[in-house]
């Protein structure tokens, strides 16, 4: 797997990884943050799982197919658990950047 090839599949890591970073911060600042709780390490799992994915990638590591079969594993779950949250604008939109995100990385992996 070639830098290249891979561009757009790692512009789109990062943007989840990002996302993730920002969702994690919303939710530390929300009124009940312990309802958050499984929300935050997911976004943690998530966002750390796509910038090894990117790493990966970017050398055209023969072990990327792994590391992305991993991330959409992970991309999902943050997903759904996002969605739980959707009254939070950040939630909600971290939930929409993992699915592109998963969705991205299985048609790579």
């Amino acid at each position: 797997m070639s830098h290249e090839k891979n561009k757009e599949l790692i512009r789109i890591l990062n943007e989840c990884a990002a996302e993730c970073s920002h969702c994690i911060t919303a939710c530390l600042e929300e009124q009940d943050v312990k309802i958050h709780a499984r929300c935050i390490k997911l976004d943690y799992d998530c966002a750390e799982i796509c910038r090894l994915a990117t790493s990966y990638l970017a050398r055209g590591s023969e072990h990327a197919g792994h590391i992305l079969k991993e991330c959409v594993e992970i991309c999902m779950e943050c997903a759904k658990e996002c969605e739980k949250h959707s009254h939070s604008e950040h939630c909600k939109r971290c939930a929409e950047v993992c699915r592109n995100c998963a969705k991205a990385c299985q048609q790579t992996a």
